[in-house]
């Protein structure tokens, strides 16, 4: 038995080793201070609070000075590590930067990550860089002819239509919540003999504070589920948002297009924090579905809370936002190497063992959540490649002489702050009287 199970870990561990050599191949400048600072962010003892504390843990060999250089003159090869990250073996379906597992599980699989530029058009940018990741996919083999299409999940933050429009040459359906102030349009009637004028573009509407315009659904389920009670599902088809030219569509030229897509409404009994539940409006970007395809794709919306999970682990355990980074640049890097460590979590978890605190609950080998696979990443390591050489000896500078003022300040970045428009008041000088003369 204990044969059988080294076995069965035999491969896990080489997939881990030979992530860590890729992502070793990488890091083109500091690559050995890089590595480590990576190392230490797995097998610290507790959550990450600052760069400087990372300094402390055993496996990272170098001493704060040479941490704080690496995050900042470092170098990584995003294109390669984006390549890499693609090529490992991935759960369906897929999300806009992770991919989920069938299941309710806390584990997902970061595939890439993009900053955000201040004035950026979400929907664009967000398009682009799905259309990088699902070719990058299909390059690696993750999605071949006849296999389901990719779908996307998004929140009511995304403009589900336009995502849809731009990445309709793609395998990829889109799948994302409305706000329940919404209004569409159902399919133009047909146009009758003989008649005068522009035909219409647009039907009547469809208003989804107004139960009165919705008329009968073209499907309805009923499902019972364990923690929101009996969940009602219903669907209209073919509906579409009304396009002008303003926000995103604004620099289209010509006629705007016609984007249908099915509307469904969930309702709930209850929420498990006792809340009161709210519908839930979600638009799909395919047409003519069934009862299957209303069930699975509300449950696969529920699924994308999932990543929640992951991005808590990410701030909390991981220490993404605690470094005062000071450029742009050393964000990036920082952000990669949090999803370098975290896809090595993902790769170790058959190979950890539970290393539960007595007030914990014992947990299956398949249940074991990230925190848990960090606890014995420690052990996990020494049996894995570790390519980044020892750190040389050396002696600290002199540093800048007393009573000598630093030439070289550190930059400052202005932070964008995002305000509606107008909202900036004019600076006015306070009104003071004159001060008097002094005479004596």
């Amino acid at each position: 038995m204990s044969l059988l199970h080294r076995d069965a870990r035999r491969e896990p561990l080489a997939e881990l080793s030979r992530f860590r050599g890729e992502f070793y191949s990488c890091l083109t400048a500091r690559s050995d201070a890089l590595f480590e600072l990576a190392d230490a962010v797995l097998c610290g003892d507790g959550p990450v609070r600052s760069l400087a504390e990372l300094s402390l843990v055993g496996e990272h060999r170098r001493g704060h000075g040479g941490l704080y250089a690496a995050v900042a003159k470092g170098r990584v090869d995003t294109d390669r590590m984006r390549q890499a990250l693609a090529s490992l073996p991935l759960p369906r379906p897929y999300s806009i930067v992770c991919a989920l597992e069938p299941g309710r599980s806390s584990w997902t699989a970061p595939l890439d990550a993009l900053r955000l530029a201040p004035g950026d058009d979400t929907a664009t940018v967000t398009a682009r860089q799905l259309r990088e990741l699902i070719e990058r996919l299909i390059t690696a083999g993750q999605w071949q002819t006849g296999d389901p299409e990719v779908l996307v999940i998004a929140d009511a933050g995304y403009d589900a239509p336009r995502l849809a429009h731009l990445l309709r040459d793609l395998p990829v359906q889109v799948l994302a919540r409305m706000r329940s102030d919404r209004v569409l349009r159902r399919p133009a009637p047909q146009r009758q003999p003989h008649t005068m004028g522009r035909p219409p573009r647009h039907g009547g509407e469809f208003v989804f504070g107004q139960p009165d315009t919705w008329g009968t659904p073209d499907t309805h389920t009923v499902t019972d589920t364990r923690l929101y009670g009996t969940a009602r599902a219903r669907s209209w088809d073919r509906l579409h948002p009304k396009l002008t030219h303003r926000s995103s569509w604004a620099a289209a030229d010509g006629t705007l297009p016609i984007v249908e897509g099915a509307v469904i409404r969930l309702d709930i009994d209850h929420l498990p924090s006792g809340a009161t539940p709210k519908p839930v409006w979600l638009w799909w970007s395919g047409t003519d579905a069934d009862h299957t395809d209303v069930d699975r794709l509300w449950q696969a919306y529920l699924r994308r809370f999932d990543i929640e999970h992951t991005f808590r682990l990410f701030k909390q355990t991981l220490g993404w936002t605690c470094p005062k980074i000071r450029t742009p640049e050393a964000a990036d890097r920082w952000t990669w190497l949090i999803l370098a460590a975290y896809t090595q979590l993902r790769l170790a978890r058959p190979l950890a063992a539970d290393l539960r605190r007595p007030w914990e609950k014992p947990a299956p080998d398949e249940r074991l959540t990230p925190a848990r696979v960090r606890r014995d990443f420690r052990h996990i390591r020494p049996k894995t490649s570790c390519p980044a050489g020892a750190p040389k000896p050396s002696r600290p500078g002199p540093g800048r002489p007393p009573g000598r003022k630093n030439s070289h300040p550190t930059p400052r970045h202005d932070v964008h702050t995002v305000r509606k428009p107008g909202t900036t008041k004019p600076k006015t000088k306070k009104s003071m009287p004159p001060r008097p003369r002094r005479t004596g």
